[in-house]
Formats: C-alpha cells, structure tokens, sequence
C-alpha cells in the first residue's frame, strides 16, 4: 500500500475527490488514504484555511491529491495554493495539455508539457506599495543609482531570478522530457528586453541543455511563443517557463485542449508532490453532483505516474480518454449543448469510468 493525503477542498472539492478516489481505487493501485481537510469550511472549525494537520500530513506521504479549494476573501489569508507551494518547496508546476477525442475545441492531437518555476519572479512576493516611505526610499536609491527613472508615486514588484531556481526549473523539464520519451524542450523568456533577469534564465537553460544531447533545445521569446502555440502548436513538446510566463501560457494551452476542466496540473519539490486540478472550487455548484471531475482524475494520472504505478496511470487515463470520446456518461459542459438532458453526474460519469477500467 502507499500512503498518500487527500485533501477534500470545498464548494466542490469534496464531490471531485470522492469520484476521483473511487476511480483511482478501481485501477487497483493499492492507496492507503489520509483525509485531510483545507478550505473555508474547515475555517469555521479550526480557524485557519489550511490546518497544520493537513500540511504534516502531506510531509509525511510526500504525496497528496488536492480538490480545489478557495482562499477566503479579506481574511487576511493569501492563496492557500501558493502557501502549500512555498511552505513545501514545491518548485516546479507541472501543466500537461493533451487533447482527447470528445472534448470540444478548435484543435486536435495537441500533445503539450509546460513546466513553470514556481518560486521566483514577480510572484516571489516581494512588492513595495505607492505612497509608503520605504517604497519613496527604494525609488530614490533607483534614481540615484539608475540611469532609467522610477516616477513618483510608483508601485513596485520585484522581479527575481536566480541561477540556481533556474537550474533546477530546467533540468526538471530535461529530467521529465528523457523520462516520459519526449523529444525536445523549449525555454521561454524576454532576455531581449530584460537583459539581466531574463537573460540570466536564458544562460542558464542554455548551459543545462549541453548536459541532454540526447534532447533537442530551443528557445522562444514568450510573445512569439504565443503567437506560435496558436499557429503551429504541433512544433512543440516541453515548455520551460519562469512563474510568470508560465502562469499565463498553461492557461492558454488548457485553451487548445478544450479548457480547464480537462487540464491537470502537479506541484512538485524534492520532498513533497501536491497533484491538483486547476480549475476552482466553484461554490455555487456545491452539493448538485453536476460539475465534471475530469481535470482532478487526470491529476490522479499524473499522481500514479508520479508513485511509479505506470499501468494503473495508463488503465485510468484510456477509461477516462474513452468515456470522453463515448460523450454518453459526460457531465453537462461535455455535451455539444450545456441544457443536454442526457448530461449524467459527477459521480455517474466516475461510475463509467471505473466500469471502463473493469473492461479488459
């Protein structure tokens, strides 16, 4: 048995987990879960969002599958996400993007992995407000010490990249491309225009890419990327990207593939792996058992991969890839129209799946 923490969510975290356990159990992989709890609702009951217990636990397992769940507004709280990600060092973000036969969407056969530096950037948290006298202070020595100027009353967010985040970032994506048999990465940036920041990233991933010849390198300036992924998505493979970048460009590529609700994601550090969808926890659907748990399932795929059960990750994914393409136990934002009366449930869409996976 493996031991690994699922952490419930809420609005609708709690339905998605359930039928994302009951599909993962039906591959046979062999959990030993540990509940674990996180959210608004588990607010009222221990006052705070993210209980101790539930960050020990994770520590323990070094896995764990999070439903969504959501920060709560003017508490004081910062995102509950990037707390688990920072407190468990959990450096890269893991976004595959993969087209399945069923799902609506102006494309087909995209097969995309963007990998995103999770620690750094301009969402390191370093921000100096308008108005306040260390930020008046920190805009006089740029004045003083700069020959661009900051203009008065600024605001100011920082933007940090180091070598060594940069490294470690890069030879994930190298390490993950030569184990999933993917052929080339690509590392997006704006050394162009940001010499110093950029242009340290840059280097770097071009010095990490020499230790892979057995991997093709490339890399992109992150507007031309863009323009690239609508155009011509079917030249990339990997994707290497600072926070930033990468925050924006998953969500595009998710686009490609027909939306959040079939994008799973993973945060993974050298002690700990948090698997996750990337959609929200949508408290106006809570307890109707109608939104789609696809994007959480997915997430257990990766999860399973993650722990070494590669055929119980490949039984789940072509369960749910076929229940998909059947488009007849589909949850309503899979029909070809949203009012469909033949839309089934959160939990009877999983009752599918698992009886996919019973089928040889």
């Amino acid at each position: 048995m493996t031991d690994v923490t699922l952490v419930t969510g809420d609005g609708i975290g709690p339905e998605i987990a359930e039928a994302t356990r009951r599909c993962i159990d039906a591959t046979g992989a062999e959990i030993n879960w540990d509940m674990a709890e996180a959210g608004v609702e588990v607010m009222e009951k221990t006052g705070t969002p993210l209980p101790e217990a539930t960050v020990e636990s994770i520590k323990r397992t070094g896995v764990a599958l999070k439903a969504p769940i959501t920060t709560p507004v003017g508490k004081g709280f910062r995102s509950i996400n990037v707390h688990l990600r920072q407190s468990l060092d959990l450096y890269a973000c893991l976004r595959p993007c993969k087209s399945y036969e069923g799902v609506r969407s102006r494309y087909t056969d995209i097969d995309l992995v963007i990998v995103r530096e999770n620690t750094e950037d301009c969402y390191a948290g370093v921000e100096f407000q308008s108005g306040k006298d260390d930020t008046d202070e920190l805009i006089g020595w740029i004045n003083e010490h700069s020959e661009k100027k900051v203009r008065e009353k600024s605001g100011i967010t920082i933007k940090p990249i180091s070598v060594e985040a940069s490294e470690r970032i890069v030879r994930f994506a190298f390490d993950y491309a030569r184990q999933m048999g993917r052929k080339k990465v690509t590392s997006v940036h704006k050394a162009n225009i940001m010499k110093f920041s950029d242009g340290l990233w840059l280097e770097v991933s071009r010095q990490v890419a020499k230790k892979y010849p057995d991997i093709e390198f490339e890399d992109r300036i992150v507007d031309n990327m863009c323009m690239q992924l609508i155009q011509k998505p079917e030249l990339y493979d990997v994707l290497v990207l600072p926070n930033l970048y990468g925050d924006i460009l998953s969500d595009l590529c998710a686009g490609l593939v027909g939306g959040l609700g079939v994008a799973p994601g993973a945060n993974i550090g050298k002690k700990a792996a948090v698997f996750e969808a990337t959609h929200g926890s949508a408290p106006k659907y809570k307890g109707q058992n109608k939104v789609n748990p696809t994007a959480l399932i997915l997430s257990g795929v990766l999860m399973l991969r993650h722990i070494g059960k590669k055929a119980e990750a490949d039984k789940l994914e072509n369960a749910v890839a076929a229940v998909i393409a059947e488009g007849k136990d589909v949850t309503y934002d899979m029909k070809p129209h949203r009012d469909d009366p033949t839309a089934v449930g959160t939990s009877q869409m999983a009752d599918a799946i698992i009886e996919k996976i019973g089928k040889p």
